[in-house]
């Protein structure tokens, strides 16, 4: 794994709010970092189709900002423990980045963070069906990063993606890990 201050101090950027849409609902997201076999990999969530937003999408951990949060980073932390069962204190989170819309009217603020791993994960079966190690190397590696035409809920809409194995990363989470890519660039 990239050296820890390093990938701080270049997650430090000030991060583009996204301030000009109130429409927007708030909403945190993790980006789990993780060391396995020498590699660092990102921790993404296929969700279930039992869910009310984004039914079997590929996604990180995250969801809606709830009244009881202290700020959108503990809505990020308190959902992941929801979802995957990591506990909030076994995360390091180093920094967010830019905000991103969601086609479903959400305003994301992601938050990168180490964890460790393996880890007892315990994921929660009705939001989430699985999960899915995607090895940084391969994203910034392969650059594989495209636009395609997508139908959502009705509408057509042009947005990027990867292929990762078969599993189609899209819309929200593929503009966060262009943003992350970024940053590490």
């Amino acid at each position: 794994m990239m050296d820890r201050k390093k990938l701080k101090r270049l997650i430090s950027h000030k991060c583009k709010p996204i301030t000009d849409r109130p429409d927007l609902s708030p909403a945190a997201v993790l980006i789990p970092l993780f060391k396995k076999n020498g590699e660092t990999h990102i921790l993404l969530t296929k969700r279930t189709n039992k869910v009310k937003h984004h039914k079997g999408q590929i996604c990180f951990p995250g969801g809606a900002f709830h009244s009881e949060d202290l700020n959108l980073m503990s809505t990020a932390l308190r959902e992941t423990e929801e979802e995957i069962g990591l506990e909030i204190g076994a995360v390091e989170v180093l920094g967010e980045l830019d905000h991103m819309a969601t086609v479903s009217n959400f305003r994301v603020s992601p938050y990168v963070g180490i964890i460790p791993y393996p880890y007892p994960f315990k994921l929660n079966s009705f939001e989430v069906e699985r999960l899915i190690e995607l090895p940084l190397e391969y994203l910034l590696k392969e650059s594989q990063l495209k636009e395609a035409s997508f139908t959502y809920e009705g509408q057509s809409l042009v947005n990027l993606y990867l292929d990762y194995h078969g599993d189609i990363i899209w819309g929200a989470t593929a503009r966060i890990l262009q943003n992350f890519m970024e940053v590490l660039s």
